[in-house]
């Protein structure tokens, strides 16, 4: 389950509130609605040689699955992307007018957004350079012929219009562009799942999570598997190749084995051996270098069932570590102590690891945007049985903040009631944000359980947006505990308060900046905020326990009664996990329905407006370091870091190096 908090700008600290030690520079390219960022990687040159080997074996995998993330999110993006790099390497013609540029533009947003829809709203976007350019371009590279087929489902408006619908009046399945269904109408998915799972399995494997579900000429429907030998094989084929020799340099003997369970899996589509290779995964806790590889999320499938691939390196930050392994031994307590029913908590936590660790490779669908802090696996059942392992990413949310810094304006000062809230958030709003990302992640996935019987898969298309406020929920409500404080990780009420005011400020306004005006809200950690805040706003209206108001003109969302309103956040965690634990699909399609998706069109028109003025992008994605052998006498002697700063070069060297399909 992963955070995707790091897109989103809810950071709280301005320019110059604070200086950077080093003249890194962080923000290094910016274009539509995106900007781009570099970040580092703190503690590499404190790896041994070997460490280093395994890490970069790693990447290398994680790398190799590019190609399949673009595939999935839509079976158009691999022919445009292809078309794209030969058109930016070959193209010899005028390059001084707009509409060059124009293209150039967007070029940039299909390689951030791994294709032709947003990485974030999920809605397809259009060329600015106009179609007879575009078709000139590609007849300039000898690319003629493939015009006929890219140019529509570029330009049409009716093809490809979202690569997840989540439409209240049609197939959200027929309705989509992600690459995980042909010909299947979200009926017959559901009752071919439905027909092949036993619900009263104590460990259900994941139906589906690494298929294609195909209609055949037959009509018969059967699953496309994910595998060496099958679909994306030679892409899988490479990633094992360097599975294994990370194996060879393992730092122990948990990480081997769990490698050998992923090449296996890999090898025969198995999700048996997928949940092996999860909970000798979960057993790693002493190693410095870490590792998510696999097709693991299902954010993306409008029936919230199929995985898209990711990949994501990273080592752990030792000094920073020490906070999420106070809150990981206490995890009992939370659970014991959270305000849900004593039937739907866990009676004993079992293996909740958590640390702080800095990214050092992005890739598939955690690039070139990415989340802010992991907790996996995601099989309730491993996760009860056997524990979970939770991180947050320090490096990438200390990147972003930097990157803040380097621009001129920012929300906190435009959107905040108040110089009070405004210094309050300056002074405790960012340990606060990573406060409520260890709770959210170490604490808040890993905790309640399913009542028997029960399946993960029983909230269907809002299994995300109420997961991630479910956890967010359980974050928001114990940062304000005075356990907080007996732990000493918070010191003081006004770290909770800064991130009270600061989560209903983005989840009322701030946030709809990423939204087109008139467009439903509909991405699933922006639902889940916009659920929280919504529903806390109107259930403490009697008492203004957040009250909205106007100065200036302008519209501002103030917390009144701080204490109040974290009895809001437990009546609806409570709710939430009710909601999860018995599986009642009417109520989580009523919170989302009535709570998450409408977007009041004159506030949002405001929010845009201010937002505007402000001339800062919302979006946030990253340029990865090279990893690169340094080679002395035919021997490999070291792995130094190349930090690059042309994000257009480096998805362009990717296409090259790392191609698959």
């Amino acid at each position: 389950m992963l955070l995707t908090l790091g897109t989103v700008a809810t950071f709280t600290s301005c320019a110059g509130d604070k200086k950077t030690e080093s003249d890194f520079k962080y923000l290094v390219d910016q274009f539509a609605d995106l900007k781009i960022i570099r970040y580092q990687i703190p503690g590499w040159d404190e790896l041994s040689l070997q460490q280093k080997e395994y890490a970069y074996h790693l990447g290398e995998a994680a790398k190799y699955g590019r190609d399949i993330t673009w595939d999935q999110y839509c079976k158009g993006n691999l022919p445009l992307r292809h078309v794209l790099e030969n058109i930016l390497e070959n193209y010899q013609g005028d390059k001084g007018d707009g509409e060059w540029e124009n293209f150039l533009v967007y070029a940039k947003r299909v390689f951030f957004s791994n294709g032709i829809h947003h990485h974030y709203a999920e809605d397809k976007f259009f060329p600015t350079c106009s179609k007879e350019y575009f078709q000139s371009l590609m007849e300039a590279v000898g690319d003629g012929d493939k015009c006929a087929v890219i140019l529509p489902y570029v330009y049409d408006r009716n093809i490809y219009p979202q690569r997840r619908s989540t439409s209240r009046d049609g197939d959200i399945v027929a309705l989509s562009a992600v690459n995980f269904y042909d010909g299947v109408t979200r009926e017959e998915a559901d009752r071919y799942y439905k027909s092949i799972m036993d619900v009263n399995d104590p460990t259900p494997i994941s139906y589906g999570l690494n298929s294609k579900l195909v209609k055949g000429t037959d009509g018969k429907i059967h699953e496309d598997v994910w595998k060496i030998g099958g679909t994306y094989g030679s892409a899988l084929e490479k990633i094992a190749a360097e599975l294994k020799k990370a194996a060879a340099v393992a730092e122990n003997e948990h990480q081997k084995i769990a490698l050998e369970k992923l090449i296996s899996y890999y090898e025969t589509g198995d999700l048996n051996t997928w949940d092996e290779f999860n909970i000798e995964w979960v057993k790693d806790t002493l190693g410095t270098v870490d590792f998510v590889n696999g097709f693991i999320e299902d954010y993306d499938d409008p029936l919230g069932r199929k995985a898209t691939w990711e990949g994501y390196v990273n080592i752990k930050d030792q000094g920073a570590s020490r906070r999420t392994k106070i809150l990981s031994e206490n995890a009992q307590w939370f659970e014991h102590n959270s305000p849900v029913d004593d039937r739907f908590k866990k009676e004993t936590v079992k293996g909740i690891t958590a640390k702080v660790v800095n990214g050092v490779v992005l890739a598939g669908a955690c690039y070139p945007s990415t989340p802010i802090g992991i907790n996996l696996p995601n099989a309730d059942w491993i996760r009860k049985d056997h524990g979970s392992k939770s991180v947050t990413i320090a490096n990438i949310t200390h990147a972003y903040d930097y990157a803040a810094q380097e621009s001129p304006k920012s929300t906190l000062t435009e959107f905040a009631y108040s110089e009070e809230e405004v210094k309050l958030a300056k002074e405790y709003g960012g340990y606060a944000d990573e406060i409520h990302t260890d709770l959210h992640e170490c604490l808040g996935h890993a905790s309640g359980q399913l009542l028997p019987g029960v399946p993960s898969t029983s909230l269907g298309e809002y299994q995300s947006a109420l997961e991630e406020a479910r956890a967010d929920l359980f974050g928001l409500y114990f940062i304000a505990d005075p356990k907080m404080q007996e732990l000493g990780i918070v010191k003081s009420d006004n770290t909770w308060k800064a991130q009270y005011a600061n989560y209903i400020r983005n989840g009322l306004m701030v946030q709809f900046s990423r939204v087109e005006l008139g467009r439903p809200n509909t991405e699933a950690h922006m639902q889940n905020r916009k659920l929280i805040a919504e529903w806390c706003y109107e259930k403490g209206a009697d008492k203004k326990v957040i009250e909205k108001k106007v100065k200036d003109g302008k519209t501002y969302f103030v917390v009144n009664d701080f204490k109040a309103l974290r009895g809001l956040f437990a009546e609806l965690l409570a709710e939430i996990q009710r909601i999860k634990s018995e599986g009642d699909y009417e109520a989580g399609k009523a919170l989302i329905e009535n709570y998450a998706v409408h977007i009041d069109p004159e506030l949002h028109k405001e929010v845009l407006e201010r937002y505007a003025a402000l001339d800062l992008k919302p979006y946030g994605g990253f340029i990865n370091p090279d990893i690169v052998p340094v080679e002395e006498n035919g021997k490999i002697v070291d792995y130094k870091l190349d930090y690059k700063d042309n994000f257009l070069q480096q998805q362009l060297d990717y296409g090259k190096k790392y191609r698959t399909l």
